[in-house]
């Protein structure tokens, strides 16, 4: 084979990875942000074990978890726009649900734990709804989770000296089983957000 027809097929097998890894993309986010509330199959590729310390200073894990559907949130007590945003519509869809709202964990997971001390976390989800979950921890830990949950989040230098966090604006949908099953958009709709959380709670096991 000439080194000209090689180049083409290794050219072509990218274009056609490109092409698949684009696809799936487009699939996740469909699905994840469609009118019709509907979830994704379990993806175990997205989530995993952690350890996280909740406001209290208790220590918080998957397993705490467990049985439970998860609405999951990242973001950071600093921020000036998305994280305040998220949290009261999430304070909005708890109340909506009325009592089925108890048949799901909600949680609010800081990426900028240097400042978001158990502490100050405590205070400020307490000022939207007890019933969210408060949880930072060490950097390893929380770092380790970032990549286990495909969360982006950077640290950007201010000019004054300080700095604020650039992040994902999704949140999270886990089953009872704690594996991936959608997103909710950031200004998602709320009637397609609340069927989505309809949808997560009749998905998940009886017992829960």
């Amino acid at each position: 084979m000439s080194g000209l027809k090689l180049f083409r097929y290794v050219a072509w097998a990218a274009v056609a990875v490109l092409a698949c890894v684009a696809g799936a993309l487009v699939y996740l986010q469909t699905t994840s942000s469609n009118n019709s509330g509907a979830l994704i199959e379990p993806l175990a590729a997205i989530g995993g074990p952690f350890e996280l310390v909740g406001g209290n200073g208790e220590t918080v894990t998957d397993q705490t978890l467990a049985g439970k559907p998860t609405v999951m949130f990242f973001g950071f007590t600093y921020c000036p726009d998305v994280c305040p945003t998220t949290l009261s519509e999430l304070q909005g869809w708890i109340e909506a649900l009325g009592p089925d709202a108890d048949k799901l964990n909600y949680a609010f997971v800081s990426v900028d734990p240097e400042r978001d001390t158990p502490d100050v976390m405590r205070d400020y989800v307490g000022a939207f709804d007890d019933r969210i979950l408060a949880l930072t921890g060490s950097r390893e830990n929380i770092d380790s989770m970032l990549k286990a949950y495909r969360v982006y989040a950077k640290r950007v230098p201010l000019d004054d000296g300080d700095y604020t966090m650039d992040h994902s604006a999704a949140v999270y949908l886990m089953n009872a089983d704690n594996k991936f099953v959608g997103t909710i958009a950031y200004g998602e709709v709320e009637e397609t957000a609340l069927a989505k959380l309809k949808r997560l709670i009749q998905n998940a096991p009886a017992s829960s």
